[in-house]
């Protein structure tokens, strides 16, 4: 069954460099309302570069009991050690989730062999589903489209997340799509265009914020109305650079904050809090 709709990559609340469970569950209990296919925490939204081995766990337990089943949920499981990941993901496999999303290998750079065996790997020692993520400008290296195909050959292998930031060869990719394998965009700027050309979804910081508008452009989209999915779209594309103008996900807690939805807009080191002249575009723009 492809991975479809809307996702969304949840950040991690913090209040005095601690867990903020009570606005984890909040957050939690409002975005099920909003019509996405589900939560993927412990991403890079997720701030997982900065969490404790503990507390990694821990956000996975919390997930799990204020979700109560309501929607499916996949956990952010990556590495560039591939032994670390499957440990790590042993560790995921005791809760009931439907699958984890992984990134390529980042800072020690494999070639496409070693993308490959490193996912492989992977997916022969869990039964969960997997979505690759390939975000070169962060890791450092490409999975080549001929990657992608070898490994969407592998059963639990479901789908991608594109950010390869390479629009030809995620056209490409769209255009002769492996089957039965899900293509979500993490460029939230490209759902729009990577749905018109047949792509399943997308996973996407932004939708924090105007989540029922990401959520109708996609019902829409599917419905084949166009002009009707263009119109809620445009006005998203228009604030959506803004949450990127600094370090995701600070502006994104920032308006979060701001709701009311969260109780701090604390990120983690070495992240920091958004700048003041941000913070002014995005209330005239955003909150206004």
């Amino acid at each position: 069954m492809q991975i479809t709709g809307v996702w969304l990559p949840i950040i991690t609340p913090f209040k005095d460099n601690k867990l903020d469970y009570q606005s984890y569950k909040r957050l939690i209990d409002h975005y099920t309302e909003k019509g996405i296919s589900g939560f993927i925490p412990l991403g890079t939204t997720g701030e997982c570069p900065v969490l404790s081995d503990y507390e990694f766990e821990e956000m996975i337990e919390k997930t799990m009991e204020y979700n109560k089943n309501r929607l499916p949920v996949y956990i952010g499981v990556g590495g560039n050690c591939t032994s670390q990941v499957i440990k790590k993901i042993k560790i995921a496999e005791y809760y009931e989730i439907k699958g984890i999303l992984s990134v390529c290998p980042y800072y020690n750079r494999p070639n496409q062999e070693g993308i490959y065996q490193h996912f492989k790997s992977i997916a022969e020692e869990t039964p969960l589903n997997i979505i690759m993520y390939n975000i070169p400008y962060r890791t450092g290296v490409n999975m080549e489209n001929e990657t992608i195909y070898r490994l969407s050959e592998i059963n639990n292998i479901a789908g991608l997340k594109d950010c390869s930031g390479n629009i030809k060869q995620t056209a490409e990719l769209l255009m002769n799509p492996p089957k039965d394998f899900s293509i979500l965009t993490g460029e939230d700027l490209l759902f729009f265009l990577t749905l018109t050309m047949g792509g399943q979804g997308g996973i996407l910081s932004s939708a924090h914020l105007k989540t029922e508008q990401f959520v109708e452009v996609y019902n829409k989209i599917k419905e084949n109305d166009l002009e009707a999915a263009l119109k809620l779209w445009k006005p998203l594309y228009d604030f959506i650079p803004l949450l990127f103008k600094e370090p995701n996900p600070a502006p994104v807690k920032y308006c979060l904050e701001k709701l009311s939805l969260i109780d701090s807009d604390e990120v983690r080191l070495p992240l920091t809090e958004i700048s003041d002249q941000l913070k002014d575009k995005i209330n005239s723009i955003i909150l206004k």
